[in-house]
């Protein structure tokens, strides 16, 4: 007997109460459980262009069947739009790995156990963990917004993950990051005029972290992020992947709008569509697997940012990413077959 191991003649008994805690499945019918699907939802833009300071989060934990009390806007991520009035300061808590602040509207600083950042409308800052409750106290110096009377941020964290894990972080996985509004666009114009760019299947900059450049490059080791433009009069070919998107309309002209659905075609269109209309300032989930395509039939650009927990399908090897030509492609292959 191993030493300092001690029996105390109950054992028998232990493995009867231990049984009573399993369950045992015939193969074929448990192993694609059937679970309540990701619903498609979002935030309005009012949630953070008015009323009171405040953070208002998009919990569809219900709808997705989440036991546990937590709130989720996807299995493993939570969005929320901070309204912050002139003069006034929010604290946040989450415990989380990660946490990214886009600026959607005003101008003012956070304080971090990290330090202190000033942000502006357009700027992007991430932090990581090193805690139970990573908190984080946003001012409004300004609302840069006539009539607006205050800041709006994007807060995307990957809170529900830990909360299914029943985990709290103890590790900062990469350091605190920030991108400027003028490096984002800078690097938007640089890639728009490149060569390849008409036919690349979007137009676009993925945004990266140092501790992830030489695996991942992804936003942090759990979250991914694009800021992506949609030139006017220009769609985006459908695709699809396994993360589910957390989609912010940065800028939403009239006549921009997101298509989705399980299937495509043998053209490559979204079959029985689900149509989304962008709202500048409004957020909407796009599940994972489903078909999507971004439309723009205006006579403006516009822009979208979308956050994704693709950092940790990506470290998987589960992301699946797929382009529309190219399953039309791998389909015609099958059936000349």
């Amino acid at each position: 007997m191993p030493t300092g191991f001690h029996c105390n003649g109950n054992g028998e008994h232990q493995n009867r109460v231990w049984e009573t805690n399993g369950k045992i499945y015939e193969y074929t019918s448990a192993a694609n459980p059937k679970m309540k699907p990701i619903p498609i939802t979002g935030l309005h833009a009012k949630e953070h262009t008015s009323g009171p300071t405040r953070v208002t989060s998009l919990d569809g934990s219900e709808a997705m069947g989440i036991e546990g009390g937590y709130p989720a806007s996807s299995p493993n991520l939570l969005a929320s739009f901070l309204r912050i009035s002139v003069g006034e300061c929010l604290t946040t808590n989450a415990s989380a790995t990660s946490q990214a602040f886009y600026i959607i509207h005003g101008q003012g600083r956070s304080q971090t156990e990290y330090g202190d950042i000033e942000w502006k409308r357009g700027d992007l800052f991430v932090v990581p963990a090193s805690g139970e409750k990573n908190q984080c106290c946003h001012f409004c110096l300004n609302d840069e917004e006539a009539g607006s009377g205050g800041a709006g941020l994007y807060w995307v964290s990957d809170a529900p993950l830990l909360s299914y894990l029943g985990v709290v972080p103890n590790l900062k996985k990469f350091e605190a990051t920030y991108f400027s509004r003028e490096q984002l666009l800078e690097n938007v114009e640089r890639v728009r005029h490149e060569e390849e760019a008409a036919h690349r299947n979007r137009l676009g900059i993925l945004l990266g972290n140092k501790a992830t450049h030489l695996h991942t490059k992804t936003l942090t080791h759990t979250l991914w992020s694009l800021l992506n433009v949609r030139p006017a009069g220009d769609m985006q070919k459908p695709h699809r992947h396994s993360s589910v998107a957390l989609d912010l309309a940065v800028y939403a002209p009239p006549g921009s709008y997101t298509l989705m659905g399980k299937e495509i075609d043998s053209e490559g269109n979204v079959l029985n569509p689900i149509r989304v209309d962008w709202e500048t300032g409004a957020m909407f989930v796009t599940p994972a697997g489903w078909w999507h395509s971004h439309h723009n039939e205006s006579l403006e650009d516009a822009w979208v940012l979308p956050m994704q927990d693709a950092g940790l399908y990506t470290y998987q090897r589960t992301l699946d990413i797929r382009f529309s030509t190219e399953e039309i492609h791998l389909l015609k292959q099958k059936i000349i077959r």
